[in-house]
């Protein structure tokens, strides 16, 4: 695999130094991207530099990933309008571990081969470098003057909202300069890969690299991706979309790719999955020929979700996407299926009510649950009303108004679906 050429048409390349092509043709070359432990777990964001070194690994390089615990401490300010909150040696190492049992999904760590992927932390260099050392050694071979023709820089310093910019963050980009020439002496690394916005602080590294170093090194960059809608993508009105399951949801996760629009599913395909070309061609193809089928979104959110999750799940999230839609017994089965986090996360954002198990206990009239308890119509007329026109079900079967809520009609153990018709969704949690 051309490397260049493979990220150039699935639109995931912003810049390359030149000479890149020709550097990787010669032999096996390692390249690393550097991620910032602020979490415990990565979000798609970080997916499409991940993805980078996939495709690097594919071509038959080594990928390194480093977890920023030194950087971390610092915070990058590139994009950033206010300075990050420092994190303790314990947290930074806490979440570096989450973030490797995510990278293993992607990155192969495992194998006997040569670019077999690695894992370094730059914290473990950085920790014993004194001050005067750092700037005696590092710091002199690079100019203020360049530092401060950064975007990255300027922007902070020239930005109305801004407060300026501490001595701890105008220093990032030495810290990152440096950990490309650690990893250029003692792993031969010649390739920094990141979002373009961190063009600035990879040029860094490959200009001490050329002054200290004494040899050559190259930055390839990838777009920041970006939603048709002009969003910012992977975010949602709840905040990041997260690949850890106990912070997002399979179902949720699922959802995210299952509902971007046609613009951003073809571009979404090429950077998110390892499909070929003639593969995502096709898919493309078809799903213009009957956009309704969302063939596009259902390849880019199964390929995905397996990968981030497991089969199991993915199945689970299709399971309780469909059953909103299924009428009949199959949709009364397929809901009382659902454990009680799906139903939560499928029905987040309806208006909700909740009843004492007790008084489930002794059974409450759909008439009160739907008005006087549950506040979800108006008036118990209402109720009445809606309930004589054949409009209201409990867990997607209709009732009359003699229907009484037990505990037999809990859905993991737990909740209640009530509807009015086919659009307005009442759930009912019981403890």
């Amino acid at each position: 695999m051309n490397l260049i050429e493979e990220l150039t048409w699935r639109g995931m390349l912003h810049d390359s130094m030149p000479g890149m092509e020709e550097h990787l043709a010669e032999q096996m070359r390692a390249a690393y991207v550097g991620i910032d432990p602020t979490a415990d777990s990565l979000h798609i964001g970080h997916l499409v530099s991940v993805m980078m070194l996939k495709h690097l690994q594919l071509a038959g390089h080594k990928p390194i990933a480093l977890v920023g615990g030194a950087t971390g401490m610092i915070g990058d300010p590139s994009g950033k309008s206010a300075e990050r909150n420092l994190l303790s040696e314990e947290t930074l190492r806490k979440n570096e571990e989450g973030l490797k049992t995510q990278l293993k999904k992607f990155l192969d760590f495992e194998s006997n081969e040569k670019n077999a992927a690695e894992l370094v932390n730059n914290y473990d260099w950085m920790k014993d470098f004194s001050f005067l050392g750092f700037i005696r050694d590092v710091g002199k071979h690079i100019t203020v003057n360049y530092m401060m023709a950064k975007d990255s820089v300027k922007k902070r310093i020239a930005g109305e909202d801004s407060d300026g910019m501490s001595f701890t963050e105008f220093t990032y980009q030495l810290v990152q300069g440096y950990d490309f020439l650690h990893l250029f002496r003692e792993k031969n690394c010649t390739i920094q890969m990141g979002g373009s916005d961190q063009w600035g602080n990879i040029v860094t590294g490959t200009e001490l690299i050329r002054r200290i170093g004494g040899g050559k090194a190259f930055a390839v960059t990838c777009p920041l991706i970006t939603k048709a809608d002009g969003g910012k993508f992977g975010k949602t009105e709840s905040g990041n979309i997260w690949l850890d399951p106990e912070k997002t949801s399979p179902y949720k996760f699922y959802q995210f790719w299952l509902n971007t629009s046609d613009e951003d599913a073809e571009k979404y395909i090429k950077i998110f999955t390892l499909f070929g070309k003639d593969e995502i061609d096709s898919l493309v193809a078809a799903h213009k020929e009957a956009p309704h089928e969302r063939k596009l979104q259902k390849a880019l959110a199964e390929d995905i979700t397996i990968r981030v999750h497991s089969q199991e799940e993915y199945e689970n999230a299709v399971k309780a996407s469909e059953i909103l839609f299924k009428k009949g017994q199959e949709a009364v089965d397929g809901l009382k299926s659902l454990s009680a986090n799906l139903i939560q996360d499928i029905f987040e954002g309806v208006p909700q009510a909740t009843f004492a198990k007790a008084e489930l206990a002794e059974g409450i009239d759909i008439v009160a649950a739907l008005a006087e308890k549950g506040e979800f119509l108006k008036s118990n007329g209402e109720a009445r009303r809606e309930l004589k026109q054949n409009s209201i079900s409990v867990n997607k079967e209709k009732v009359t108004d003699t229907k009484v809520l037990t505990e037999d009609d809990l859905i993991g153990g737990k909740y209640i679906l009530l509807q009015k018709g086919k659009k307005n969704n009442y759930l009912v949690t019981v403890e």
